[in-house]
């Protein structure tokens, strides 16, 4: 988990880890540079808990280089990812971890989110099983947050890519690599995960983030082979950052 701003849902988050129906995990958090006090609720937290690994970057460097940091921490077979003002269903980690055992031949698997704000749940996602290559062309294919993935997967190919056209699209960018290099990937159809969607999630959808995403489109459809005629796909979130917030919130499924 890479933690930043967070301080007022961060309990929750972690709460909803030890409800989990499998309990042999350890937690490493990065905290990365937060204007709030983040880093002093994690460190209150992993006092009571000692299956916690806390990490603090020395400024804000961006959710690459703080996974990275968490990554070359971990020892186990598998890793999961979370955000820290999100929660995991108590089923996550026993549903992800029986498919991994249980089908070799996938390196990630994830599944649907329940999205939600201060007023409650709003919108349920779906998942359609096997990643195909067409999967790419309007977005990322894989929730990022309710991912769990083979650790040598993730460190084959040199885990996130730091940069800072690939800020808050370092997941899409990341699946890109996998699928090139020949990873399998999958989405759960049962849901497991709660994402937090509200104002502040909202906000961070800037022009910026939709350049990036933009630039992943562009390079990534080149990483897999796609047909050059999808490199107009690459235009989609910059049309988007034009809708009105009141369409967005439409088509985006959110309460009014």
């Amino acid at each position: 988990m890479g933690i930043y701003n967070c301080a007022s849902t961060l309990v929750e988050a972690l709460d909803s880890l030890y409800d989990q129906t499998f309990q042999d995990f350890k937690i490493i958090l990065c905290e990365d540079g937060s204007s709030d006090d983040t880093y002093d609720v994690a460190q209150a937290y992993a006092s009571n808990h000692d299956n916690i690994i806390l990490l603090r970057n020395d400024r804000n460097m961006g959710l690459n280089y703080t996974l990275n940091r968490c990554l070359e921490q971990a020892d186990t077979e598998y890793i999961a990812r979370m955000d820290g003002d999100d929660i995991s269903l108590p089923h996550r980690f026993e549903t992800e971890i029986n498919f991994l055992d249980s089908h070799p031949e996938y390196a990630v698997v994830s599944g649907p989110m329940i999205y939600f704000d201060a007023d409650g749940d709003f919108r349920t996602g779906t998942g359609k099983g096997e990643v195909k290559k067409e999967d790419f062309i309007m977005g990322s294919p894989v929730c990022h947050a309710p991912c769990m993935a083979r650790t040598e997967a993730f460190k084959a190919v040199g885990g996130y890519s730091v940069g800072d056209r690939l800020l808050r699209v370092e997941d899409y960018h990341l699946w890109f690599k996998l699928f090139a290099a020949g990873y399998k990937l999958y989405m759960l159809n049962n849901v497991i995960y709660k994402m937090r969607d509200d104002r502040n999630a909202y906000s961070r959808r800037t022009w910026k983030s939709r350049l990036n995403e933009a630039y992943v489109k562009h390079i990534g459809y080149k990483m897999i082979n796609l047909p050059w005629y999808t490199q107009i796909y690459f235009l989609k979130p910059l049309l988007i950052h034009f809708l009105p917030n009141t369409l967005y919130k439409y088509l985006h499924g959110r309460k009014q």
